[in-house]
């Protein structure tokens, strides 16, 4: 017997009233994407003037382009610990950038985005630079991730040179491993020279799309550290001589087409409305590698600096029905603000241990007048605070750093100099009016620095600083090997 028409109608409107009940009643799945040393100018949406990346153009179109946001510190691994577990990352015990070999990671202990989705019952998959940790206890699989394909620290930190050719014994780089790719908790592969450089983009998009579709019935967490565009870049043979900015407009674009397939897989797999996308990098440009690196947008200084070159970066946040589409959002903001917005979205717990985040929904949803946060704090090196901020103002202490002004930048993958012993006096900047540093007004605002230095006596009790000899009553160990 055949059932009737009306009788298929009807449960076909049961079907797809039960998948749309799903879909509402699910937490939203999760991608985000972290770019390494893309500087505040190297979009076209935000500027970018010889470089064409229309994916990531729409992603800020459809979603909030925030244009205060800033990485923790302006090095890679802090970075990556103050992204993944919402605090500093001297609160964590880590800082600088680690290499291969180094007596520390990032606890275990510590709660990270993919430990915190996890216990949600989310999918949890990186694939890219993880830097956190380079022994199979201190891998990702460690710190909530269920599966991991990348590098375990930068891709320059191989016996290769600038050149792209092997080091031969005696040469500073001679030291370090082969370059591994590593899957789960064991290499697969090395990545051995430029050839297999280019090929990493793509490569591990392959791998985060797979893992999408592998979970498309449950909730996921897609986390992409990309290796580049820190140096050495390549693009594939598809890409190269593509840009008008040369090889690093090249791989910006190639990094574009790639990040445009993970979305258009999401829209094919029916997970665009459901899911959150956030777009950023771990710190400014590498400016001492010229044409191989990028754009600061106009910012003072770049990568390895408290100015703001070097930590402020792009970041665009969309989620379909929750984010107001074009937005653009000026508040200050933060990459220690990504976990608990996380779990603001996602209906998750807080982790239990002190963390300096906050959440940034208001301001994703449209919200002018909400400042959720209004201080920042710029470490950089070991443990030294060398500057605060307070709405739009920003005082800088007294303290010898990098500089890359009045140097000449390398060319082709070679670095220029940049001197790490320039000494930087105290110093008060109204960013409303003076975004690029140039002009102290400390003499005219005393009653600013006072202000400011005030908040940083209250960092220096909490987090410590080196600067000023100081220990923070509050600070947790790394792990150790």
């Amino acid at each position: 017997m055949k059932p009737s028409p009306l009788l298929i109608v009807f449960f076909l409107c049961l079907f797809v009233s039960a998948k749309q009940k799903q879909s509402i009643d699910r937490p939203p799945n999760v991608v985000l994407i972290f770019m390494d040393d893309l500087g505040y100018g190297d979009l076209s949406c935000y500027g970018a003037l010889d470089i064409h990346t229309p994916h990531i153009d729409r992603l800020a179109s459809e979603g909030v382009r925030l244009t205060n946001f800033l990485s923790t510190q302006a090095v890679c691994s802090a970075s990556r610990a103050s992204l993944l577990t919402g605090c500093y990352a001297n609160r964590i015990g880590i800082s600088g950038a680690l290499f291969p070999g180094a007596k520390i990671g990032l606890a275990p202990e510590e709660v990270t985005i993919a430990d915190m989705l996890k216990a949600k019952g989310y999918a949890t998959g990186i694939f890219g630079k993880w830097h956190l940790g380079d022994v199979p206890q201190l891998f990702p699989l460690a710190q909530g991730f269920d599966e991991y394909l990348g590098i375990p620290y930068s891709n320059d930190m191989w016996p290769v040179d600038y050149s792209g050719k092997p080091v031969e014994k005696g040469h500073f780089k001679s030291w370090y491993p082969p370059l591994p790719l590593i899957k789960n908790d064991r290499p697969i592969d090395t990545i051995a020279n430029l050839e297999d450089q280019a090929e990493l983009t793509g490569r591990l998009t392959d791998a985060a799309i797979d893992f999408i579709r592998r979970n498309k019935q449950q909730p996921f967490f897609a986390y992409l550290p990309h290796p580049m565009p820190h140096v050495p870049i390549n693009a594939s043979p598809a890409f190269r001589g593509k840009s008008r900015r040369g090889l690093f407009g090249d791989v910006i674009q190639e990094l574009d087409h790639h990040i445009g397939r993970l979305l258009e897989t999401l829209r094919s797999e029916g997970l665009e409305q459901n899911t959150l996308v956030i777009l950023t990098s771990d710190n400014g440009p590498w400016f001492n590698y010229g044409n191989h690196a990028g754009s600061a947008g106009g910012f003072r200084e770049g990568k390895g600096t408290s100015f703001e070159g070097g930590h402020r970066v792009p970041c665009i946040v969309r989620w379909p029905g929750k984010t107001v589409p074009g937005l653009v959002a000026n508040q200050l903001s933060s990459t220690i603000d990504v976990l608990p917005t996380l779990a603001a979205a996602c209906g998750a717990e807080l982790p239990e241990k002190k963390i300096d985040g906050v959440d940034l929904s208001a301001v994703l949803k449209g919200d002018q007048a909400a400042q959720p946060r209004t201080t920042f704090y710029y470490y950089y090196r070991t443990n030294s605070l060398e500057a605060v901020r307070k709405d739009n103002w920003k005082l800088v202490f007294e303290h010898r750093g990098r500089s890359y002004v009045g140097q000449l930048p390398g060319r082709d993958g070679f670095p220029g100099k940049a001197p790490e012993n320039i000494i930087f006096y105290k110093a008060l900047y109204d960013l409303s009016r003076d975004p690029s540093e140039l002009y102290d007004a400390q003499y005219d605002h005393p009653e600013k620095v006072h202000e400011l230095e005030a908040l940083a006596e209250i960092a220096r009790e909490d987090l410590g600083d080196e600067l000023t000899h100081r220990i923070g009553k509050h600070i947790r160990p790394p792990a150790k090997k």
